[in-house]
């Protein structure tokens, strides 16, 4: 049952990728931290106390610490750029596009401070469009970790996959619910089984699916709450699976709904088993200044937003 997955605490997702790329480069001496003059934000206090003479302090000067990343993956290291996500891609897409992804470098773009969970920083810092983004380039694999815990094991899985990667999360204390041992890159996590409805999430909204589906269990609907925390590339077989189940879906992302996770799994459904969808997200807009709270209530994003679209699209199911 969905209320028996209890939070065991608080923590932001950026403290999990500080966490794991020091816990990473003590078994791996190629791992290189490269920062956009954010090492506090981005939680590299460890790392640079224990390696210091791995770590590169790039200034605000994203597009030159892409190039410098791609630099470094000739002679075998395995760099991670850390900067906002905002900064992260809008930024630099075109250093990304052609020295990263074009020549398939063993970077790891790492970006903190994603979607309206940034909060008060407001709309130019609160990207929703870099998953779509990044799930575009070829070869490039986007991760969506959904806490501390799974941020932390996605940090680290990384170092062993060859090839770039767009790792992605967040600013807020977040619930966290998941054990690292739980994380495998591109294999989707089932938190319930059902058969009237799939919601599909990614970051922070996983924790907003699970409370949704609660109270939809509560109201004798069977859900099936599947954290898609790899987006491209994306779990096919475990969402077909669950579409042939319950033959309808909900998905829900801190992004728009143009580009987003949401897009993939429609185009997924659209090949293989057509289902009705509903779609929690933002919906083409910017985002705009407040407390993260505040703002996932203003752009439909909360846990009642689930809720009804999980009614919604049932309904749509049965009026066929």
């Amino acid at each position: 049952m969905l209320k028996e997955i209890q939070s065991t605490g608080t923590k932001d997702t950026r403290s999990g990728f500080g966490d794991g790329i020091a816990e990473a480069a003590r078994k791996n001496s190629n791992i290189i931290a490269l920062t956009a003059d954010l090492a506090g934000s981005m939680k590299l206090q460890q790392f640079i106390k224990e390696f210091p003479e791995r770590f590169i302090q790039c200034g605000i000067a994203e597009a030159n610490m892409m190039g410098i990343a791609a630099g470094l993956t000739i002679g075998g290291k395995i760099p991670y750029t850390t900067t906002f996500a905002n900064f992260s891609t809008g930024r630099v897409y075109d250093q990304i596009r052609q020295s990263i992804a074009y020549s398939n470098k063993n970077v790891k773009i790492c970006a903190s401070h994603a979607g309206v969970t940034l909060g008060e920083d407001g709309a130019t810092h609160q990207i929703l469009e870099d998953i779509g983004l990044m799930k575009m380039l070829p070869g490039m694999t986007v991760i969506v970790p959904c806490d501390y815990a799974q941020t932390k094991a996605a940090t680290m899985a990384v170092a062993d996959h060859v090839g770039p990667v767009y790792l992605r999360f967040g600013r807020p204390a977040w619930p966290i619910f998941t054990k690292e041992s739980d994380f495998k890159i591109g294999k989707a996590q089932f938190f319930s089984e059902g058969t009237d409805v799939s919601i599909f999430a990614c970051g922070h909204l996983v924790w907003n699916a699970i409370q949704a589906g609660v109270i939809l269990q509560e109201k004798g609907i069977s859900v099936e709450v599947v954290n898609i925390h790899t987006i491209k590339p994306l779990d096919e077989e475990a969402i077909l699976t669950s579409l042939r189940k319950t033959k309808c879906a909900v998905t829900a992302e801190e992004h728009n709904i143009i580009g987003g996770m949401g897009d993939a799994i429609a185009q997924c459904a659209a090949r293989n088993f057509p289902v009705p969808i509903e779609y929690i997200g933002t919906k083409d807009t910017f985002g705009e200044s407040g407390t993260p709270k505040e703002l996932l209530k203003k752009y439909g994003l909360d846990v009642p937003d689930i809720v009804a679209a999980a009614e919604k699209v049932i309904n749509r199911k049965k009026n066929g």
